[in-house]
């Protein structure tokens, strides 16, 4: 990737305009977020992760953390799913081939 420098003004209001060649290469748009990390006399600025919005897939997801942390409803997976997960893990797969047979939603 080719370096890009861009300097911004600082507001009053100690804000600034993130330059369109910086938001562009970072793949943000209006409503992304940015990290900003102080390293000595540096800054970097980077995208930052966003968290899942769906309502039911986060409080899935949170509930999900609250188990692990706390030990509950944790088990181990009988052997021979665990076998078949890392061997379906070591398979390739094309995202774009088309499927084969009927799909139910």
């Amino acid at each position: 990737m080719n370096a890009i420098h861009e300097v911004a003004a600082i507001t009053a209001k100690g804000q600034i305009t993130l330059p369109k060649a910086i938001r562009q290469a970072l793949g943000v748009d209006v409503g992304g977020k940015v990290a900003f990390d102080f390293l000595g006399d540096k800054v970097v600025v980077s995208r930052a992760p966003t968290a899942h919005e769906d309502p039911a897939i986060a409080g899935f997801l949170q509930m999900l953390e609250q188990d692990i942390q706390s030990g509950l409803h944790i088990s181990s997976l009988p052997d021979d799913l665990a076998r078949a997960l890392v061997a379906a893990a070591a398979q390739s797969v094309d995202l774009d081939a088309d499927i084969a047979g009927d799909v139910d939603l």
